[in-house]
């Protein structure tokens, strides 16, 4: 279980949990999918109107004729005026629900019918003088329509004689934001035309509407003899904020010429005259929506959202959630942030695109949510992760790395190969010589052993990590360590047999300050071989080591062991010896089958080697072993420091020379 919990499954599981919460479509979901279409709204470029003009009855308008409301017959004044200036449909989002107490209604009624739409209102309890208008169906639209509870209408002298009477309410979004209008509305079994589409219909002359719907809704609608009006599953249109509409105060009417043949809007803006509206560029006056539901159904370039778009934009999602999660699994930091930017910008980019190319509302809240959230979960991850994985690195390799190599490891963990990994390493393998004597010295004082031992320990360990070594295991008072893992390292041969140096180097300064303490001295015997072996995390699941396995770590142990052999400190193998050559001077000892082991191998020691040296053998691995002798005399004149290397030698010889020699020496001992 604890496997499948990783730090990237939870990551999957944060995606899989929004990409559910997307499917459910909560009501947060629709309004961050709204305001993400207002962007999209607010981006189009604005335009002034062929189409619509507007007359507005300001403030200046009522100091011409007078406190509103007007008597009707100054209305029917205007509509002549505006008549005479050639104007198109006229339109007068005023509703007309009482009988004008002064008595313009007859003038009114009898300019109405040139052209003129008036209002009607949906309301919530009355329905009074309303101006129902037939449609002719496909299918049953009616439950799919947006519903009134009433409808209050224009008085009937006015409705009866109006070219149209149009619906001029505004239906907002879960928000309060007007962003669509549906163009056919429904109060009982009658249907209604909003303003706008009512417009469209006296244009053409056309008595009626014609609606088809499906099994999912409205499918379209038309006034015939004009293109077909897509709308959504309700009638309703999604309006454009691409134009801006040219404006004359009422006052100014003589100018009205400049609207000939646009539909005119005549409509109160003075101070408390006219409804405020949220829309997605803010606050506006009804009357603006209802022009921009005329000139969305005029431009006939509807905003459309497909039955498949939330889908689309879930699938969205999901892929940006596996892409940032893979990002933050395999990339560097920079490279994730880039990839945030691109994924950002990208969806959102695309969304912008297929608007303004193809008129398509395109969410990419969703997925930028998504992004956000996953990306910060999968970015948190993998801090965590890397955090946790330098407090291993730390814990593990702590004891037997140098801080600066544990910082290594921290900072770039790719360097650690775990579990078994086959490289080539150089072995050193140091035990004390002489321990019987300190052992001796100290007695029963088990304290005071254990104090020098660590100290000794302490001073050979330092010198190991200060030059890139690894510390593998201490065994009483042996210790192993090893160079090129976890850490690569090119010299590792040449540090290991540098180190030894260092290490006897450190013994001689140890040995001082011990003895001036009356402690006898310590000596050591060290042997280094370099060989490939298994290297990795090694035990089990209760405990492991991270250490290294194989015949060049056993041939490194045997080596430390003939130090004592041969006289010597150090006992290098022969690939060591080879990797080190013309760096550091090697000192050829013999060829030496080491216990437990038929075939031979070269060991050296560090020590300039003479040509009397290498004439000794010469003779020595020939089997001439008399001749050996005389020129082992002669070398030993030449390297003082090899005394004991010599006597052990000369004592071998004099021993006579083994009836199966090969030029290898059997050791009989570790």
């Amino acid at each position: 279980m604890k496997k499948l919990l990783t730090h990237w499954s939870m990551a999957f599981i944060t995606l899989a949990a929004i990409t559910f919460l997307g499917l459910k479509e909560p009501q947060v979901k629709e309004i961050l999918r709204l305001k993400a279409f207002d962007l999209l709204l607010q981006s189009e470029t604005k335009q002034v109107s062929q189409d619509v003009g507007v007359i507005t009855i300001d403030e200046k308008a009522i100091e011409k004729y007078g406190q509103w409301p007007w008597k009707r017959d100054i209305l029917a004044e205007v509509i002549y005026k505006l008549r005479e200036a050639e104007v198109g449909i006229i339109v007068l989002p005023i509703l007309f629900s009482e009988e004008d107490r002064l008595g313009g209604d007859a003038e009114l009624a009898e300019v109405l019918q040139y052209g003129v739409v008036i209002s009607q209102v949906g309301t919530t309890q009355t329905n009074k003088n309303a101006v129902p208008r037939g449609v002719a169906k496909i299918n049953d639209p009616m439950p799919w329509l947006y519903t009134w509870p009433g409808m209050l209408g224009p008085i009937s002298e006015l409705g009866e004689n109006a070219s149209g009477v149009g619906v001029v309410n505004t239906v907002p979004e879960v928000d309060g934001v007007v962003r669509r209008m549906p163009l056919i509305m429904r109060v009982g079994d009658e249907t209604y035309p909003a303003m706008a589409i009512e417009v469209i219909r006296v244009a053409v002359g056309a008595p009626s509407y014609q609606i088809k719907a499906g099994e999912g809704g409205i499918i379209a609608m038309r006034v015939p003899g004009y293109p077909t009006i897509n709308t959504d599953a309700n009638a309703r249109i999604w309006l454009r904020w691409n134009k801006e509409y040219e404006t004359i105060s009422l006052a100014d009417i003589d100018q009205a010429s400049k609207f000939k043949g646009r539909t005119v809007i005549v409509t109160p803006t003075a101070e408390g005259l006219n409804s405020i509206v949220a829309t997605p560029l803010g606050e506006k006056y009804m009357y603006e929506i209802t022009a921009n539901a005329l000139q969305t159904v005029l431009d006939g370039k509807q905003i459309k959202r497909v039955d498949i778009s939330a889908l689309v934009e879930i699938a969205v999602a999901v892929l940006v959630g596996v892409m940032i999660i893979v990002a933050t699994r395999f990339f560097p930091y920079w490279a994730i942030g880039i990839t945030l930017a691109l994924l950002y910008s990208g969806t959102v980019y695309a969304s912008y695109l297929v608007f303004h190319r193809y008129s398509l509302l395109g969410d990419a809240s969703w997925a930028v949510i998504t992004l956000t959230v996953v990306g910060f979960h999968s970015v948190f991850n993998r801090f965590i992760l890397e955090f946790q994985q330098k407090q291993e690195i730390k814990k593990q390799f702590g004891s037997y790395l140098s801080p600066h190599m544990v910082a290594q490891l921290q900072k770039n963990p790719g360097l650690l190969k775990l579990g078994g990994d086959s490289r080539e390493l150089s072995i050193m393998f140091t035990d004390v010589r002489g321990f019987t004597a300190i052992s001796e010295h100290y007695g029963k004082d088990v304290q005071g052993l254990t104090k020098i031992m660590n100290r000794y320990m302490t001073a050979m360990t330092q010198d190991i990590l200060d030059n890139k070594g690894t510390i593998d295991k201490y065994i009483g008072d042996a210790q192993m360590a090893f160079w090129n893992a976890p850490i690569d390292d090119l010299d590792h041969a040449e540090n290991s047999v540098r180190t030894s140096m260092k290490m006897l180097d450190s013994l001689k300064k140890f040995n001082e300050e011990v003895q001036q303490e009356g402690v006898p001295a310590f000596g050591m015997g060290l042997g280094i071989n370099t060989a490939e072996v298994v290297v990795g995390n090694m035990g089990s699941d209760q405990r492991f080591d991270y250490t290294c396995l194989g015949d060049g770590v056993n041939l490194a142990a045997r080596l430390e062991g003939q130090s004592k052999t041969y006289g010597v400190l150090i006992v290098l193998g022969p690939e060591t010896a080879r990797q080190v050559k013309g760096k550091i001077d090697v000192f050829e000892l013999d060829c030496i089958a080491v216990k437990g082991k038929k075939i031979g191998v070269k060991i050296y020691t560090v020590a300039k080697e003479s040509e009397h040296h290498r004439q000794f053998l010469e003779s020595y691995y020939g089997g001439d072993w008399k001749e050996a002798l005389n020129r082992l005399d002669t070398a030993k004149d030449f390297h003082d420091d090899m005394t004991d290397y010599y006597s052990n030698m000369k004592t071998r010889i004099k021993a006579g020379k083994p009836k199966d020699w090969d030029g290898t020496y059997k050791a009989t001992s570790k």
